[in-house]
Order: C-alpha cells, then sequence, then structure tokens
C-alpha cells in the first residue's frame, strides 16, 4: 500500500500510513499529509490516524536523518514540527489509532491527538533520542510537557523511557488500549462521538486550551533547529 492513503467513512476522514515498512515520515508523506488534513477540513468531520498492524511510526526518514546533507535534515525536521503543530491545532477532531510501534516523531505523532488509542500487544511508545545520542528539540520537549503526565515527563524525555500500551496510558502518550482486531472500529466509533459536538465551540475551545503552546513552539523552531 502506499502511505499515506485517504478516505471517508461516514463523516470521518481516514488517514492510513502503510508503506510496508517503519512508516517513516519523508517529505513526501509530510506533503501528503498536510493536504489530506485541509481535504479533511473540507470534507469531514473528524480525522483518525492510524497506522498498520505492527506498526504506527518509526519517526522522520532515516535516509535524510543519517545523511550528510545538514540543511536537509533540518528542513525535514522543521517541516516535520509544523505538521504536528497542524495537527495539534487542526479544528476536527482528531482520533489517532497507534497500531504497534511508535517512536520519536511517531510517539509525538500520537501525543498530540485529541483521543488516543492504542493496539495492546509486545510494542513500544516513547521517545528514544537521547539514549541513541539525539538532543530533543524544543518543540519536542513543549509538547511532551503539555500532553505526557508529569510524573513521568523526566523519565519520558531525559531518561529516553519506552512504554508498553498499558503503562503509556498512564504517561500520558494514549487513553485507551483495546484489541488490534476492534482498534478501527473503536477509533471511527470516537471520531463519530467527537464529530458530533458542535463544530465552531469544538474548534474554538480547543484553540484556546493549545494555542500558548502552540505559539511557544514556532516562535523557538527555527532558533531551536539552526
Amino acid at each position: 500500500m502506499s502511505s499515506p492513503s485517504y478516505r471517508l467513512e461516514g463523516e470521518t476522514a481516514v488517514i492510513t500510513l502503510d508503506d510496508g515498512k517503519a512508516n517513516a515520515i519523508s517529505f513526501a508523506v509530510l506533503d501528503e499529509l498536510s493536504r489530506m488534513l485541509a481535504a479533511a477540513r473540507e470534507e469531514a468531520k473528524a480525522v483518525v490516524v492510524i497506522g498498520r498492524p505492527g506498526r504506527f511510526s518509526g519517526g522522520f526518514d532515516l535516509a535524510v536523518m543519517r545523511g550528510d546533507d545538514i540543511g536537509e535534515l533540518v528542513r525535514l525536521v522543521k517541516q516535520g514540527a509544523r505538521f504536528l503543530v497542524d495537527l495539534y491545532m487542526h479544528p476536527q477532531p482528531v482520533v489517532i489509532a497507534c497500531t504497534g510501534h511508535a517512536v520519536a516523531l511517531g510517539s509525538l505523532l500520537v501525543m498530540v491527538g485529541d483521543y488516543r488509542l492504542a493496539a495492546a500487544g509486545d510494542f513500544k511508545i516513547g521517545l528514544n533520542e537521547v539514549a541513541i545520542g539525539m538532543e530533543l528539540p524544543d518543540f519536542a520537549i513543549q509538547l511532551a510537557k503539555d500532553r505526557l503526565s508529569n510524573r513521568h515527563l523526566s523519565d519520558a524525555t531525559l531518561r529516553a523511557r519506552l512504554y508498553a500500551p498499558a503503562n503509556a496510558v498512564d504517561a500520558g502518550y494514549v487513553d485507551e488500549v483495546v484489541d488490534p482486531e476492534a482498534l478501527l472500529e473503536r477509533a471511527l466509533e470516537e471520531a463519530a462521538s467527537m464529530g458530533a459536538l458542535p463544530e465552531r465551540a469544538f474548534a474554538k475551545s480547543k484553540e484556546v486550551l493549545r494555542s500558548a503552546t502552540a505559539a511557544r513552539l514556532l516562535a523557538k523552531l527555527d532558533e531551536d533547529l539552526d
């Protein structure tokens, strides 16, 4: 399957990440995801983002992250950060269906959803950057501070702890763990429920709740990465 793909299920836009491998986030994938979010605003009332069985996303494209072109690396990370803010601030309800492993950027994609589901199983969710010798960028820290439990913040960031789905609930990455076979059905159910809320009230309340964090993140993005 190409990655990502887009379809409508009733009034819910379903965005599926499935490249048959790690669901790496590249320039092309980010462009497609942005286009799909824009389409959802026109023709849906809620959004579900789901991965392939066993793998939600392994994060940024390693061909760029391990390449020799630092300019391209910085450009990819900046584009990824801006997409995270777009998803975080998307005016419609966003339900994340984490189908398996979600690390680095993949875990950030999970945490910014309005309701986050994870498939039960032997999977890992978390920010592994420090463990592999990478400094966590400011945007990741800001999102973690906003979305994760304060009790787990140091473990999740400084100690690069990876969480099993059940423990990820307590940490704040996800809200609910379900059987893999029921994941999409449950995600669609939650999306339909949230999508039935008054649109303007939901969108404006979400904007007020998150705009300060988003503004702080974007204001420091260029300085932090450059």
